[in-house]
């Protein structure tokens, strides 16, 4: 072809802005076209992130269509699609926004050798996090594994100025074939889930932009007294769109690094979570068995259970315990579940049940529309103690005295747990519209017994901690 076009290939990167790859191709005068495969690792999604990633391509398909464009969706291994799709469309190049767990990373290395030894151009770009993760090291050259000294190394860093968005692509001649998006049916394993869920989110680029704007001028100044406060309100719930790339952490960063050189009260610790996520993926690329396996060592040991009829009722929201059930329940509901309910929830799995925290990982990658593998990854190791800069084995979340810190007045979990409640609210109501009917639960029926003590439970799981302790080595 004169005038060969470019392929931008889309994956968990949906937005226009601050994305280099695609600042690249359009900088460059070519053609470009936008692609999205539904390969393997898309197929591998949970319910809920299969969902929402569904939403988030419908949504990014108007923005481009906005810019003079249109997402071409195609469907198999991407590398075979890729190298077809060149050939369609006699394209030049190939560029990508890099990805950073082990399975990704695979994935795109033997796109690039193929793609290179059919002679394309096929090129990376950083935009996923602040800070590639081979720029941040220790003294001696090393990661790091724990999280203080990695905040202190890029507190005042720079990650640069975030781009600004292309107001028109320049399409092709001629665009290639696509997919339709309603005939993946990325939504079918929500079931009647989907609905519910689907009036909890915040979908797209522009909705991302309006959330971050709202955020720092209605809950900064108040983000580091009541972030742990569930039912405050008081996060950004930018987790759900960083999470599909609906806006640049770059971005984030921007903004928050101008409210705290202004001195506005919260930007500091909100900045500390932003990176916590930089710091997650930083640990998943230098350390992908992390997303499956115990990352201390002794560990392998330890006398978890395997599944179980008491994790059962941990995943529907029926231990009897308030603040884990309506944990629970809000992820269901809502696709997204509070931070500091996370942690009583996978402390509650892990140690009163002694569960294997990958049951509960599991659990949480089919439910969360904001999946994250390496924050999830890196949270249910921290919280079960096998983690890096885990938590101590021996911190053991009590739900009811948790409660008391942080869900004084029972707010929370009124909001999400129905039954005793003479009018319960509709986020309370809507878990039972979104689980399976097979459960046959309803918010008339008698709430559930504990399952076991708290007491007890701390025991027993202190006790197999002694075992461990005392246990020979090797």
């Amino acid at each position: 072809m004169d005038d060969p076009p470019v392929l931008i290939w889309f994956r968990r990167d949906l937005r226009l802005g601050d994305h280099p790859a695609l600042d690249a191709a359009a900088r460059s005068g070519a053609p470009v076209i936008p692609v999205f495969v539904h390969d393997e690792t898309v197929e591998a999604l949970g319910a809920a992130a299969k969902w929402r990633l569904g939403e988030g391509l419908r949504v990014f398909g108007a923005a481009l269509e906005a810019a003079g464009s249109r997402l071409i969706l195609r469907r198999g291994a991407a590398e075979d699609v890729l190298r077809d799709l060149v050939q369609e469309t006699g394209a030049q190049a190939v560029y990508w926004q890099r990805m950073y767990a082990g399975e990704a990373i695979a994935r795109d290395t033997a796109v690039k050798a193929a793609l290179t030894r059919a002679g394309i151009k096929a090129e990376s770009f950083p935009g996923a996090v602040l800070f590639e993760p081979w720029t941040v090291q220790t003294g001696q050259g090393k990661p790091y594994s724990v999280y203080s000294p990695f905040w202190r190394a890029v507190r005042t860093r720079d990650p640069g100025s975030p781009l600004v968005p292309p107001k028109r692509l320049r399409a092709p001649e001629s665009w290639p074939a696509s997919d339709r998006l309603e005939d993946w049916r990325m939504g079918a394993a929500m079931r009647r889930g989907a609905g519910v869920v689907a009036a909890y989110a915040t979908i797209g680029e522009a909705a991302a932009a309006a959330r971050l704007t709202a955020f720092f001028e209605e809950k900064l100044r108040c983000y580091a007294l009541e972030r742990d406060l569930p039912a405050s309100d008081a996060t950004s719930g930018l987790s759900e769109n960083l999470s599909w790339g609906e806006i640049a952490p770059r971005r984030i960063w921007k903004a928050g690094m101008a409210a705290r050189e202004a001195g506005v009260e919260g930007a500091e610790k909100f900045l500390s979570e932003l990176v916590w996520r930089d710091f997650a993926w930083h640990l998943l690329y230098h350390h992908p068995r992390m997303a499956r396996e115990n990352w201390r060592a002794g560990w392998d040991a330890f006398p978890w259970r395997g599944d179980n009829a008491e994790a059962e009722r941990w995943r529907r929201g029926m231990t009897g315990e308030p603040f884990v059930d309506a944990a629970m329940r809000e992820m269901f509901v809502t696709g997204r579940m509070h931070n500091r309910a996370r942690m009583i929830a996978a402390s509650y799995l892990t140690k009163h049940l002694l569960t294997d925290w990958r049951v509960g990982l599991a659990w949480f990658q089919d439910c969360l529309t904001d999946w994250d593998p390496a924050s999830n990854a890196m949270g249910w190791q921290w919280v079960a103690g096998c983690g890096p800069d885990a938590a101590p084995y021996f911190r053991i979340f009590n739900p009811e005295t948790q409660a008391e810190k942080f869900d004084p007045d029972g707010a929370y979990r009124r909001a999400f747990i129905a039954e005793g409640q003479r009018t319960p609210p509709a986020t309370a109501t809507d878990y039972f519209a979104a689980v399976p009917e097979r459960w046959g639960l309803s918010p008339v029926q008698a709430y559930p017994g504990r399952i076991l003590s708290l007491s007890a439970g701390r025991d027993r799981a202190l006790a197999a901690y002694a075992r461990r302790d005392s246990a020979p080595a090797g």
